[in-house]
């Protein structure tokens, strides 16, 4: 499993290729946990668990049989993080069948399938920590985002049935929400040099954007015995956007 850890408890995180999962992937290791690096492209999970000294594995999320054979594979489990995700931005009416089954089969039927299959070894051991990552989208929706939005709220509910249903086998199940996080995938979004991630971050009430590792710590206290009582539990890590729209508003009539 990659170098030896002292208490042996195994984290598996998918989409651990780069961004916020590679962050997630180095605060466990350094944790003490034994990290199961996983993504769809298999030389950036390698790269990551190679960083942490742990072990990757190709899984694309939404394909049951490489959820059932990495679940197969594995002696433990006591941390899940379902950090796997995807986006296609487009207005609601101009997006496809084909988009909104791409993005919930990773956001919400991956989420499923990696719960179903890696709960059971949480179980065996007595129990573990579930993680799933949502977004801030899914509580202040903006324009042109299509279904993405819809398969954060989706991961939410997930979360807190999650939660209920897997408590009589000792794992809790919580959510991490991220607002502005510049990552090699949002840089579009969020600009490609830090001069203009400075301009933009100075929009939000703490007056900058967020980074991966600020993720990460949210990520690592779930998984925890700091949150050892908590559980259905959603933690928005944004420096405030999520509740700033008053003083949005403001900004906007000066």
């Amino acid at each position: 499993m990659g170098r030896a850890q002292a208490d042996g408890r195994v984290a598996v995180v998918t989409g651990a290729g780069r961004g916020i999962g590679a962050a997630v992937c180095h605060r466990l290791a350094a944790d003490g946990l034994s990290v199961v690096a996983t993504d769809i492209d298999e030389a950036a999970a390698q790269v990551t668990a190679a960083a942490v000294g742990g072990v990757a594995r190709r899984l694309d999320v939404s394909d049951p049989d490489d959820v059932r054979g990495l679940a197969g594979s594995l002696e433990r489990c006591d941390v899940l993080v379902n950090n796997a995700g995807i986006w296609r931005f487009a207005p609601l009416a101009k997006i496809t069948p084909e988009y909104v089954r791409a993005v919930l089969d990773t956001n919400v039927l991956g989420t499923v399938l990696c719960t179903q299959a890696l709960a059971p070894l949480m179980a065996q051991q007595g129990g573990g920590a579930i993680v799933n990552l949502t977004s801030i989208t899914a509580h202040a929706i903006p324009p042109g985002v299509g279904i993405y939005p819809a398969s954060k709220a989706a991961v939410i509910a997930l979360t807190k049935q999650t939660a209920i249903e897997y408590a009589s086998k000792g794992i809790r199940a919580n959510a991490v929400g991220p607002g502005f996080i510049p990552t090699p995938g949002t840089l579009d979004t969020y600009g490609a040099d830090e001069e203009t991630q400075r301009e933009r971050g100075c929009i939000v009430p703490l007056g900058r954007y967020g980074t991966p590792d600020e993720i990460a710590d949210a990520v690592a206290f779930f998984a925890s015995d700091a949150s050892r009582y908590v559980t259905g539990q959603v933690l928005f890590v944004d420096g405030g956007v999520t509740e700033a729209s008053m003083l949005f508003m403001f900004a906007a009539q000066s």
